[in-house]
């Protein structure tokens, strides 16, 4: 099974390299015969790696250590749960995963574009199976999952405990699912710029799959940072980690482009800009790819073996060449129709906020960067914290969750006083009464204090804005239709999903920066060494410590257990149990927190240190509103898969169009 999996990766890359150029062939010379021999290739490369991939998951669920990474991952002990996941676990299955996420998708866009959109998907399926051949050339030539060991062991060495979590199974799948779905609006792209179809045709074969690739991004950041709560045990769920940051500035690109593209679609402007961002945005997920397999920075989430990085780094700068000669060459055609017509309009707010968006971006870029290039110029690693990124980031923050509320209702084109009026007036009281409201409860006087002030308010102002949106809606239905409140409302969503999904997305954004501002702003915490039946307290919680217990979980991993009791207002609240679990084999221990959640705060325990006299170090943190931001990202989810739905008056246009395409491929008559 090992020999079959790794000879279909050969089979794979030589398929792909022929579907290439039979596809850059058949649209360059109008041959549908070519064209028809490429059409099957997109399926038997992705054929060859689910093979391959379903090897080495044999591998690791039959305890095949004569792999060397299955050895390095895993071992007879580990939970089968986690031996799925082990095999994204390292960076040679990773890779693999990687190329098995990006077939999976080519072959859906094949099937989706088989017979339609001729003149530009020659072109992105051979962009698609180009980036294909490098992952190919690296699982193939330089991290070979299917590595042997000369003399297998008969126990492997095992998961790093940090990733024996849940999450495991969830946030590398989901981030990559992001990361790899971006190379499909970028394929189509660059086909627009070779075939010079460049009006927004291409735009609106790749919105969705720009949505889902924001969702799972967006999803995966999240699901990232409920694993460092959990997991890492140090109070907080983003540390503006290098690797966190790669993950984080896609995002903040890709954001940027749904909204500049609705510019493109209404009036036909910023063709050129679209076209960067969405270069820009694929560019940086080959640059996080970057970061983590460089060994140039030191972090939980890098690979331990990363030696990749002057691949992915030669293959980002081929990139950045090609992609900026394309659009030089293309400018006469990328030129806009219209022009803003004023500074108080629709296209004037989602262009300021491209700026923020980009700014964050840009301020996190340099923060990720600045430590490799002061140790190139100096020798010395100069490395930049989260002092920097919050000094930076969060008026720009704060600046963009005010456009949040401004942009989607400002009129096009040019508004009006009476408009301003009528979208703003009640806003601003709302935000009005909370600044009133929140004067006497919040001191001001720090840098952090004054951002969580102008923070809530700006949360009030744009919640209100987002819902006079959902009132006037529901309220004109009301009065069209005999429909009640709710219906109304439902219907209301449901025919404009785009417009409204794009509403509770920002309703979800409100609830993430309001979690933010509180825990960043209000968190506190203590750490006490104590005896059994010492008690302490923390903002209203009476805190006894009771005991400490070992239990050997399993032959290679024991358990202690600090058993504390919660009293608040002078009853039980709740009995937490921290622990840290110690593997054999593993020098440092992994701590377990023990968190509980409320709408209002976290209380989050951790076992830091114990002694042979059964005496622990205890710290506790009081996180405020943290959960707020998990319910921001579950709300944001609901909204982008409102968004996302398919609408049958916008299908049965686009079959409409299709049907208007008389040949498969355009005569230079035609052209």
């Amino acid at each position: 099974m090992n020999d079959i999996g790794e000879f279909t990766l050969l089979i794979a890359l030589a398929t792909a390299i022929y579907g290439c150029v039979a596809y850059i062939m058949a649209a360059r010379g109008n041959r549908i015969d070519l064209y028809l021999s490429a059409d099957k290739t997109p399926l038997i490369v992705w054929g060859c790696v689910m093979i391959s991939s379903i090897c080495l998951w044999r591998a690791f669920l039959t305890n095949d250590f004569s792999l060397q990474y299955v050895w390095a991952y895993s071992n007879i002990e580990l939970d089968t749960f986690y031996k799925v996941a082990s095999f994204w676990g390292g960076q040679k299955g990773s890779l693999l995963f990687w190329t098995l996420l990006l077939t999976t998708y080519t072959v859906v866009v094949h099937f989706q574009n088989r017979k339609k959109n001729l003149r530009v998907v020659p072109y992105a399926m051979a962009v698609l199976l180009t980036i294909i051949i490098f992952f190919l050339c690296l699982v193939n030539f330089s991290t070979n999952p299917f590595e042997r060991i000369p003399l297998p062991p008969e126990d492997g060495r095992g998961l790093n405990p940090l990733l024996q979590n849940y999450w495991m199974v969830i946030h590398p799948p989901t981030l990559y699912l992001g990361y790899v779905g971006f190379t499909v609006p970028f394929a189509f792209a660059v086909a627009a710029l070779i075939s010079k179809n460049l009006d927004d045709g291409w735009i609106r074969l790749t919105r969705k799959w720009t949505l889902i690739s924001w969702f799972f991004l967006c999803m995966g950041n999240l699901f990232g940072a409920s694993w460092a709560y959990v997991e890492l045990g140090w109070g907080g769920y983003w540390a503006w980690d290098p690797v966190e940051n790669a993950a984080f500035m896609p995002l903040l690109i890709a954001t940027a482009f749904l909204h500049s593209i609705m510019i493109q679609e209404k009036k036909d402007m910023m063709k050129v800009w679209n076209m960067s961002l969405v270069l820009l945005t694929f560019v940086m997920t080959i640059f996080g790819t970057f970061i983590t397999r460089s060994g140039l920075i030191q972090s939980v989430h890098t690979f331990d073996e990363a030696t990749l990085g002057y691949y992915f780094l030669a293959f980002l700068f081929v990139i950045l060449f090609a992609c900026t000669a394309l659009i030089v060459s293309r400018l006469p055609l990328l030129k806009s129709k219209n022009q803003l017509d004023s500074f108080l309009s629709r296209e004037s707010g989602f262009l300021f906020n491209n700026l923020l968006l980009l700014g964050i971006a840009f301020a996190t870029f340099w923060g990720t960067i600045f430590p490799i290039i002061s140790e190139a110029v100096r020798g010395i690693k100069i490395t930049v914290g989260p002092p920097f990124y919050n000094q930076v980031n969060v008026p720009i923050g704060l600046a963009l969750l005010a456009l949040v509320g401004i942009g989607p209702v400002i009129a096009w084109r040019r508004a009006t006083l009476s408009n301003l009026k009528k979208n703003f007036l009640k806003p601003l009281a709302a935000a009005f009464i909370t600044a009133v409201a929140l004067f006497p409860v919040i001191p001001l006087g720090s840098r952090v204090e004054n951002y969580t002030y102008v923070a809530f308010i700006l949360c009030a102002f744009v919640m209100t804005c987002i819902l006079s949106e959902f009132y006037k809606g529901t309220a004109s239905r009301m009065g069209l239709h005999e429909e009640s409140m709710f219906g109304a409302l439902a219907t209301v969503t449901w025919r404009n999903k785009r417009r409204y999904g794009g509403y509770i997305v920002h309703i979800g954004v409100v609830l993430i920066f309001a979690g933010i501002a509180g825990s960043q702003a209000y968190g506190t915490h203590v750490e006490k060494h104590l005896k059994p039946g010492e008690t302490f307290k923390i903002r209203g919680y009476d805190i006894t410590y009771e005991k400490l217990v070992a239990v050997e979980a399993t032959s290679v991993k024991t358990r202690v257990i600090a058993q504390l009791d919660v009293k608040r207002n002078g009853n039980h609240y709740w009995t937490a149990r921290p622990e840290k679990e110690f593997y054999k084999g593993q020098n440092q221990p992994v701590s377990e927190v023990d968190v509980l959640s409320t709408w209002r705060e976290d209380l989050y325990m951790i076992l830091a240190d114990f002694r042979d006299d059964e005496s622990a170090t205890i710290k506790v943190y009081v996180n405020p509103m943290v959960s707020w931001m998990w319910t921001g990202g579950w709300i944001i989810a609901f909204g982008t898969m409102i968004s996302m739905w398919p609408d049958r008056l916008e299908q049965r246009r686009r079959l409409e169009r299709f049907r208007r395409e008389e040949t498969l491929f355009p005569s230079p008559a035609q052209e």
